[in-house]
């Protein structure tokens, strides 16, 4: 269906519909509907630099940053709200010193047990990187291990997979340790969210591992080998198109030489191959240009001299233009 949508709004309704098919999908046939929906959404997030263009995934991507916000917040204070039903549940059973420790040992369990299996984990995967897929990276350190084991927060995922254990078992019965286990659920995702991720910054400065902004190896080959198939593609259309068209191609041209040299020199420059107090200057140039245009288009639409639709279309384009510019430069 992705392939043949190229609108922002249907875009977005889709991907909010799909996740609640999957998990009905998943419902239905007797597995669960949580695991179905991430493997969905990990199927989607895979494929959707195929399936949308860039001004739908422009306003998907905003409107789910909105998005994410907004319930990442309102399904903490859900967990709020609901601990109290949770703690009237299990009165009586377990007294409150028994259920800070179960919440204390199962939560320190499950680090040690990811913290067991990152290592290993790390190693198998960079085995078969090397060894099927022929990538040629070095392994991960030990410290940078620890902290890829150290970075495995709960949250939304663990709520909600408490919240699916049914209320009742199959021959009628109430299972009695439902709550029990979604206050579980409550303890790991506090403890993991306020140790892990509050010592989490501390932690990697302490390894040594707090590197200065710049452009990795990875991020570096992957611009090269992408400039030069531009560079390329532009070579064979000026060939093609002869010579009607060949000062467009030579503009083209050099801008994306200029940005190959500077990327493949490994100086210090900007996504357009410039240094950075060139690339500030630019920056203050272009924004004083672009804020001109805006003011000019909205005192045209302010004397009537354009309507609101016409307004909104150009915004969008010095928007993007905008944007462009907000690239920190590339060190």
């Amino acid at each position: 269906m992705e392939r043949f949508i190229d609108d922002g709004p249907v875009e977005l309704v889709v991907s909010l519909v799909v996740p609640y098919a999957a998990y009905l999908a998943g419902e239905r046939a007797k597995a669960s509907g949580v695991l179905a929906v991430v493997a969905c959404g990990l199927y989607m997030s895979r494929k959707s630099a195929t399936f949308f263009s860039a001004a739908a995934r422009l306003q998907v991507l905003g409107a789910w940053d909105a998005l994410t916000f907004m319930l990442n917040g309102l399904v903490f204070v859900l967990i709020g709200l609901q601990l109290p039903y949770v703690l009237a549940g299990i009165h009586g059973r377990y007294g409150t010193g028994t259920l800070v420790l179960y919440g204390v040992v199962f939560s320190g369990v499950l680090i040690l047990l990811r913290m067991v299996w990152v290592f290993p984990a790390m190693k198998f995967a960079s085995y078969v990187e090397r060894r099927w897929m022929g990538h040629k990276e070095e392994p991960l350190a030990t410290r940078e291990v620890f902290v890829v084991g150290w970075t495995g927060m709960r949250g939304v995922l663990a709520l909600a997979a408490a919240i699916s254990v049914p209320e009742v078992l199959n021959d009628g019965r109430p299972f009695e340790v439902r709550n029990l286990i979604v206050f579980l659920a409550f303890c790991v995702i506090l403890v993991t969210l306020v140790l892990q991720g509050l010592t989490l910054p501390v932690l990697i400065r302490k390894l040594g591992l707090s590197r200065p902004r710049g452009m990795e190896r990875e991020e570096r080959d992957a611009r090269r080998i992408v400039l030069g198939a531009a560079i390329r593609h532009l070579e064979e259309g000026r060939k093609a198109d002869g010579e009607s068209a060949e000062h467009l191609y030579d503009d083209l041209l050099h801008r994306y030489r200029h940005r190959l040299a500077a990327v493949t020199s490994g100086t210090e420059g900007s996504v357009d191959g410039l240094d950075g107090e060139s690339y500030a200057r630019l920056q203050s140039i272009a924004s004083g240009a672009l804020r001109s245009e805006r003011q000019m288009l909205i005192g045209l639409r302010e004397r009537a001299r354009i309507s609101d639709d016409v307004l909104r279309t150009m915004e969008r384009e010095l928007d993007l233009a905008e944007s462009r510019y907000q690239v920190m430069p590339i060190t």
